[in-house]
């Protein structure tokens, strides 16, 4: 209405509100926002693991509201279900979900950032319903919170892994290091795993139930957490293997979960009580066969998170072909990148401070209880040649600060923020 371009940018998790607050950082008051997400309000996925494991509920301390952050940068905020997206005539068509009942909308772009992350696939487990536990969301969190602190859990033994990843092709020939490609991936994100394993195991120990030879940690890769560098997983393979944990590897898809345990694809049946997975991560289904999307239904992106073939649409975060494995620390490069390329699209940047190319870093900090936490920087598997791992108490005094920053700042966490954190974990704690 007011004749400047319009940025739509779809979901307003981390890498939405990163999208569209760096968009807003770099062309000023010269664009019209807006967000449209099916939930009111960001939820900080990293820590629920945290929450569960010291009996704290994650709906209390792990949401930031997004209508009176976004409100401060002029962003606009559409609380609805993306159902559809017109490429050819610049449209997405949702539904409201404040209510029941709503009529659908439609909404036009002048740009597309599509953040709408993923689906988490347990529908596609047979048996996690019944039998199956998970942290990804507040829900299953607590639900495993309760088995933990209520006297559901019997002290048997706990098996965690991941189901099997199916990628797409759409990163294929990406060279994001001299050399280095964006490798396929058999996991969506395994740092997760590993932060559970051992803060299962500090729990077991807590509470008198065990040590980690009750443990089994499981991966369809050959390697858990490839992504970290075989440098890294080795050493963390080595101290997990001392600690007493136990290791399967190769280990194919989950072919079921039952009451006793969980038969893997590869012909092993695990015995548990709790059974901790992480599903598949796919693409929501309004995206498979758009022609922005690959064969999985992810965006197709260059590694200036542009779509080659709609150069007016984005892609940031889970739902980019680009981000494997499926991690937050990768999702937030690219989010400085989209702002870039909107910024030069629309002449409020020039050529060399916008094409500066997605190089990706994986950046991990997960929780071990205890007041511990390992930290894992590494780029090797795209090429590079860093492989960092440190444990101990200042890892997860970050990861734990790192949140409070985050809500403090309203997701603008400084720039100096991650040197800071480098210096620390690596420098202060060698």
């Amino acid at each position: 209405m007011n004749g400047k371009p319009h940025v739509l940018v779809l979901g307003g998790n981390f890498a939405g509100l990163g999208s569209a607050q760096k968009i807003r950082e770099f062309c000023g008051e010269h664009v019209n926002i807006t967000i449209v997400d099916r939930k009111d309000h960001l939820l900080f996925i990293p820590n629920i693991p945290a929450d569960v494991f010291e009996n704290k509920d994650p709906a209390i301390g792990q949401r930031m509201d997004l209508p009176p952050v976004l409100a401060q940068d002029h962003i606009e905020f559409i609380q609805g279900e993306v159902r559809g997206i017109d490429v050819d005539n610049h449209e997405v068509q949702f539904t409201p979900s404040e209510r029941p009942g709503a009529a659908p909308g439609r909404i036009q772009y002048d740009y597309l950032v599509v953040a709408l992350g993923n689906r988490l696939a347990y529908e596609k487990i047979d048996g996690f319903a019944e039998f199956g536990d998970s942290v990804s969301d507040i829900y299953l969190g607590n639900r495993l919170r309760r088995k933990l602190w209520d006297g559901g859990y019997k002290g048997g033994p706990i098996a965690i892994g991941s189901a099997r990843f199916h990628q797409g092709d759409g990163a294929h020939g990406l060279e994001p290091y001299p050399g280095g490609t964006i490798p396929d991936a058999l996991a969506a994100c395994e740092g997760p795993p590993v932060e559970v394993m051992l803060s299962a195991a500090t729990y077991l120990k807590k509470t008198g139930q065990g040590d980690p030879e009750k443990i089994t940690v499981f991966t369809p890769a050959e390697l858990i957490a490839e992504d970290a560098g075989e440098k890294v997983v080795g050493e963390l393979l080595k101290i997990a293997s001392d600690m007493g944990f136990n290791y399967v590897n190769k280990a194919g898809d989950i072919s079921r979960i039952t009451a006793e345990g969980i038969e893997l694809e590869n012909g092993k049946t695990l015995d548990a009580e709790l059974k901790i997975i992480f599903p598949d991560w796919v693409a929501h289904d309004f995206m498979r066969d758009l022609p922005i999307s690959d064969s999985e239904g992810f965006v197709i992106t260059d590694l200036l998170m542009k779509n080659p073939k709609y150069p007016e649409i984005f892609a940031a975060g889970d739902a980019a072909a680009v981000t494997v494995p499926k991690l937050g620390a990768i999702g937030h490069q690219q989010c400085e990148i989209v702002g870039r390329q909107v910024a030069l699209a629309l002449g409020h940047m020039g050529d060399e401070a916008a094409n500066k190319p997605l190089q990706p870093v994986v950046h991990c900090i997960g929780d071990m209880g205890n007041n511990q936490a390992f930290y894992i920087r590494s780029n090797s598997w795209f090429g590079g040649d860093e492989q960092v791992l440190k444990m101990g108490h200042i890892p997860f005094l970050l990861k734990m600060q790192y949140k409070n920053l985050f809500f403090r700042t309203h997701g603008k966490v400084p720039d100096w923020g991650l040197d800071f954190s480098k210096l620390l974990a690596e420098k202060i704690s060698a």
